[in-house]
């Protein structure tokens, strides 16, 4: 027998004794989970059997109270136990399968014997407490993913602790077997890179527990920075990397931070099926999940907030107006803004009741209360003593508000029920007709004015679109437009087109946000202390005024920020001022900036093909896995692309590869989904919130983001439909989905955004 086989040998009998260890456990685990459940069942039916409920004096009665706390409490302490053993068991199953991906070996200083441990993707240790398995997340797993062999040092509860790494081995283990093992001087050894990275695309995305790379784990296991901004290439695991951050944290602050105090915005409700598995897959609960356009329009409901689709759908040239409204500079000026509200400006509404023509507060009274406190009051101090105020006047109106006329119309008009229900008891007696009267009435009263107070209660009296508007007016004498080149005539015309969507009940996403930042500088909203981590995935597709924003609402949260400022779709080359912006909102001191320029989910071909599109993209390294080159199908007439397009699509079928095509926009997608429907399956995508569906798909470009598939087509890849230089980030991100397989066709010549070396790529 070899040395490789009798190491073989040796690690299967580890394996195998671990896998008995583990079937053991759960045995045990379902046992105690089976016995505890009875338990419970037991003392629900019985829960009175041992209690004496005795309501004779107050020595019964407190002794009658403890029976029953006891009895709660056993049922407490069956419930924790049960829980308890349910996590365990989730674990144990977890395990089951593979229990771990790696073995290290290493010596301590100043220790004379070697230790080994085996990491895998959750703890277990036997009976005596020794860990036959270490989590992934544990202090110690971090020499695995950092370090070369020799000298390496984690960062333990205790400090820094450095070792000497003797070895480094990585399995593959299905059902128990090792199937494959290696050792290694790197992170992860290309073989176990390339084995894991063969494996087909699905519809949701995968763990890369078992592959972390030592700047992924860097990602991962950073603790002490309040902005750490991730700049990855398309492919270079950005995604992933972060949402086993997100798996590390949890673990890390277990006890202080549970999966409800970490959000996470990302593209749209097809990336937010695509990565729901990840986190449960190691035994984490998920993270609250939005897009940006959801948590703004939520508190817009009678407005119609520009979606994803409009936003890309509409005309794409870069205003002078879009980038001074999504910038810095327009945040700090509503921020000057408001500071003046603080002694005029502020314009309110009046607060009508019964009588649409009179108000019942006239907003000149407000306008009076609300600036007759001291200049010491903030706007949130403001707003509430005014509140207060209009609260005490309503209240003062109750009385002689039950003297008039339709309050005795009203009681007349109520059935025997209706008036049944306004008295406090069915008994209730009156010293006399009117006393009843009165109470009754004062019953209608207050029930009709509850509107009304609701409308003060919601701080309904300030009239906010009119307050927008005034803001873009003072906009001149705040920030110098020269500099932004907008000439006065246009930023009025900017103001008008404002108005007439407030008219038609709808608001471009960019007013959205500074509409709400206005409204929640007025009314001194709470912004939410509670989350303590913000994820933003494809940052550049934010505008520094959105990210500005969004730190407002979570301002105890340390921000993680991610995405390929190559691949901007929406903001285009604003997207490179981007990270010296948002600097600016955080502690220099504790911001960190990684760059990830290797590429894994494409093969070399295709890796080596899409960043030749790149104007001024950053280095991009290709992962060796081989592949076929790029195919360019370039054809006359439509028909004929249509027919190059079903035969891509039978083709990959046969080979068993999932196929995306990628259009321009939804017109597009939604015409050539009509063409192909009789010839072959596939599903078009429309909307963002749509379930991502097994098998082929047809979808527009802006719906692609942060997915990949086993192929691509980019359909009509012509200099027609691609042509202005600003959208090579489009070209970029469209092509850079693929992982084995990409075609392009092209209806006519070919887009000059696209490489032209016949090197990389093939025609057919």
């Amino acid at each position: 027998m070899t040395e490789n086989q009798d190491e073989r040998r040796y690690e299967q009998d580890h394996l195998d004794q671990v896998m008995d260890l583990i079937k053991q456990k759960e045995q045990e685990l379902t046992k105690s989970i089976k016995k505890v459940e009875k338990e419970a069942r037991d003392l629900n039916s019985h829960f009175f059997d041992d209690v004496r409920l005795d309501y004779d004096g107050y020595s019964t009665s407190m002794e009658t109270a403890l029976s029953i706390h006891q009895q709660q409490q056993l049922l407490s302490e069956r419930e924790h136990n049960w829980q308890h053993s349910a996590q365990q068991l989730a674990t144990v199953q977890r395990l089951e399968k593979s229990p771990y991906f790696a073995r290290v070996d290493f010596k301590e200083d100043n220790s004379s014997g070697e230790e080994t441990i085996y990491i895998g993707l959750g703890s277990f240790a036997d009976k005596d407490d020794h860990f036959l398995v270490y989590d992934w997340r544990a202090p110690i797993s971090s020499i695995y993913y950092d370090g070369k062999l020799g000298k390496v040092s984690y960062n333990s509860p205790e400090g820094e602790i450095t070792v000497d790494m003797t070895k480094k081995r990585q399995f593959m283990i299905k059902n128990g077997k090792i199937v494959n093992m290696f050792d290694t001087d790197e992170s992860i050894g290309d073989q176990m890179l390339l084995e894991v990275l063969s494996e087909k695309s699905s519809t949701q995305m995968k763990s890369i527990v078992t592959t972390i790379q030592q700047e992924q784990n860097k990602i991962i296991r950073d603790t002490r920075s309040e902005l750490l901004f991730v700049q990855g290439a398309a492919g270079s695991g950005k995604t992933s990397a972060i949402l086993q951050r997100i798996a590390f944290l949890l673990y890390r602050y277990r006890g202080n931070l549970t999966s409800s105090d970490v959000i996470m915005f990302s593209p749209n409700q097809l990336f937010n099926d695509y990565v729901k598995n990840v986190l449960p897959e190691m035994g984490e609960q998920n993270m609250v999940q939005m897009t940006y356009h959801q948590f703004i329009s939520r508190r817009l409901p009678g407005m119609k907030v520009e979606n994803l689709f409009e936003l890309f759908e509409e005309d794409q040239t870069s205003s002078q107006i879009n980038n001074f409204k999504n910038s810095l500079a327009f945040f700090k000026a509503m921020q000057r803004y408001a500071k003046h509200l603080n002694n005029k400006g502020v314009i309110f509404k009046n607060i009508y009741f019964k009588d649409k023509e009179k108000p019942y507060f006239a907003k000149e009274k407000i306008k009076e209360i609300y600036y007759s406190f001291n200049e010491n009051y903030n706007l949130a101090n403001r707003i509430d003593a005014t509140r207060e105020e209009l609260v005490k006047m309503l209240n003062h109106k109750i009385g002689p508000e039950v003297k008039k006329n339709w309050v005795m119309q009203t009681i007349e008009g109520l059935t025997k029920s209706e008036l049944t229900a306004l008295y406090d008891r069915p008994d209730q007696e009156f010293s006399s007709e009117k006393e009843e009267e009165r109470f009754l009435g004062r019953k209608i009263v207050i029930k009709e004015l509850a509107p009304v107070f609701k409308r003060i209660n919601h701080n309904n009296f300030i009239n906010t679109r009119a307050q927008y508007l005034q803001f873009l007016r003072a906009i001149p004498k705040l920030v110098d437009l020269n500099k932004w080149k907008i000439s006065p005539e246009d930023w009025q015309k900017e103001i008008e087109a404002v108005k007439n969507r407030f008219k038609e009940r709808e608001m471009k996403l960019q007013d959205a946000s500074a509409y709400l930042y206005l409204w929640d500088l007025i009314v001194g909203r709470r912004t939410n202390y509670e989350m303590r981590y913000a994820f933003i995935d494809e940052i550049q597709d934010y505008t520094p005024f959105q990210l500005a924003y969004l730190k407002y609402n979570f301002p105890r949260a340390k921000f993680t920020m991610l995405g390929d400022l190559n691949q901007a779709i929406f903001t285009k080359d604003e997207s490179r001022s981007l990270i010296k912006q948002i600097s600016a909102l955080f502690d220099p001191d504790k911001t960190s900036v990684v760059q990830l320029t290797k590429s894994y989910r494409s093969t070399k071909q295709i890796t080596d093909f899409t960043k030749q599109i790149l104007r001024q993209g950053e280095k991009i390294e290709a992962f060796n896995r081989q592949g076929p080159k790029p195919v360019l199908w370039q054809r006359d007439q439509e028909d004929q692309a249509v027919d190059a397009l079903v035969e891509i699509l039978k083709e990959n079928d046969q080979k068993g590869l999932t196929t995306a095509v990628i259009t321009k926009d939804l017109a597009s997608a939604t015409k050539l989904s009509e063409q192909v429907a009789s010839k072959v399956k596939a599903s078009l995508i429309k909307l963002p919130n749509q379930r991502l569906v097994k098998g082929d798909l047809i979808l527009p470009s802006y719906l692609a983001k942060g997915l990949e598939f086993d192929a691509v087509v980019i359909w009509d890849a012509s200099e027609e439909t691609y042509h202005a230089v600003d959208e090579t980030q489009l070209v970029y991100t469209i092509t850079s989905r693929a992982m084995y397989k990409l075609d392009l066709i092209s209806v006519g010549p070919k887009s000059k955004l696209l490489p032209d070396d016949p090197k990389i790529f093939d025609q057919h």
